[in-house]
């Protein structure tokens, strides 16, 4: 058998040995001991493309212009609404391309964008990520993910730019009940357009550490009337940090049944929660990975990059995953479980067809520089180099230390 291109002597983060993979028309051919020329890995580990589950690229790099981070998330609404009525298509694309850039160095290779549509900025935030996600292609599949950011029934004129945005070509429509004046409304008219137009649905939920309310109920009851199972996602869903064991379990439970997948974004998350308790503040991120365990659809992702919601950001998933797995206070048993997060488990709860390293699957492929799966995942190791179906899509030779 001939290949396009073999990768020798990775070691994927799930198995023992160390293998070659034949790459043939943008596809894994085969595993084993290959016969054939290719570059030497030396036992690194090789993992799928990185999947970044729920990011802001329109909204990211803002924070030199705010001058400092937000003290509470209205707050940091209000500071981005203020901005964006200001923002310009060129602009958006350039902070959107810095943060695509360094998260293909960082080896995402699936990306899902949710970009604020509604009267302020009309749809020019929506035209640049189109234009990211043509520009990016041969790294990273950009999916797009319309919502409004401050309330639908609430905000003459967003709902219209949202079918004009799915008219346009976006893949999935999002939502945000907690800002708006009748979230219940809004959850029923996101529902009916993405019925309407066989999307997928992602919505921003819970985003609090308060138990005593949630839109979770509704959102699940939405989901088995339209049919919709393993076709929605919550992001944030914070309360479920603050919930007694007996009504988080009544929630995972609930969540299983309607297949409605979660995504927990520790930076935001932590940045922003229980900010009025100071350093006594609970943790507040969502403990997503006990869904997973479950066999629920369940993902981490970076959320905000350098704005009033999130200060940080360096568009790494793997640091994310591990910050997440400290948060948890998590030991290296559960390292495969939360690397998942971030891989198979995000990539299952986007419905990526052919993701993995198994023959048959699309060569996205990252090597990280490490030998062994617990130090790549808890020394947060560094990718060197990364193959988009099957094409080479950026290279971070290792460092080394330059000795006298």
């Amino acid at each position: 058998m001939t290949f396009d291109l073999i990768l020798r002597n990775v070691r994927p983060f799930s198995g023992i040995e160390a293998l070659d993979i034949g790459i043939r028309n943008g596809r894994i051919a085969d595993l084993g001991s290959l016969a054939g020329q290719g570059e030497d890995f030396g036992g690194r580990i090789a993992v799928p493309g990185l999947v970044e589950s729920h990011i802001h690229l329109d909204k990211a790099g803002l924070i030199c212009r705010c001058g400092q981070g937000a003290g509470s998330l209205a707050e940091a609404v209000a500071a981005v609404s203020r901005l964006k009525r200001d923002f310009s298509e060129a602009d958006v694309h350039a902070r959107g391309a810095r943060v695509v850039e360094a998260a293909i160095r960082q080896g995402t290779m699936h990306m899902r964008a949710h970009v604020e549509v509604d009267p302020r900025v009309g749809l020019r935030s929506f035209a640049a990520m189109k234009r990211l996600r043509d520009d990016y292609a041969f790294a990273c599949d950009i999916t797009l993910c319309p919502f409004p950011q401050e309330g639908l029934t609430n905000d003459p004129g967003a709902e219209a730019l949202l079918r004009q945005a799915l008219a346009e070509g976006a893949d999935l429509i999002g939502g945000c009940p907690y800002t708006d004046t009748d979230p219940q409304e809004q959850i029923r008219r996101v529902f009916a357009m993405a019925v309407e137009h066989d999307v997928d649905i992602d919505f921003h939920l819970d985003f609090d550490l308060d138990p005593g309310w949630t839109h979770m109920d509704a959102i699940c009851e939405a989901t088995a009337r339209a049919g919709w199972h393993g076709r929605v996602t919550i992001g944030h869903a914070t309360k479920l940090a603050a919930m007694g064991e007996g009504a988080f379990a009544r929630y995972a439970d609930l969540l299983l049944w309607a297949g409605v997948g979660v995504t927990a974004l520790p930076s935001t998350d932590l940045y922003l929660n229980g900010r009025s308790e100071g350093f006594r503040a609970v943790r507040g991120v969502a403990p997503v990975h006990l869904l997973a365990a479950r066999g629920g659809n369940a993902s981490v992702a970076t959320n905000n990059v350098m704005n009033p919601f999130t200060p940080y950001g360096d568009a790494s998933l793997l640091r994310m995953a591990n910050l997440y797995a400290n948060v948890m206070q998590l030991g290296s048993e559960a390292f495969p479980l939360c690397m998942a997060l971030v891989t198979e488990g995000a990539a299952r709860l986007m419905r990526l067809e052919g993701y993995g390293l198994a023959v048959g699957d699309r060569a996205d492929i990252v090597v990280l520089d490490a030998t062994d799966p617990v130090e790549a995942f808890g020394s947060i190791a560094q990718p060197i180099a990364g193959f988009k179906r099957g094409r080479p899509s950026f290279v971070r030779p290792p460092a080394r230390i330059l000795l006298p």
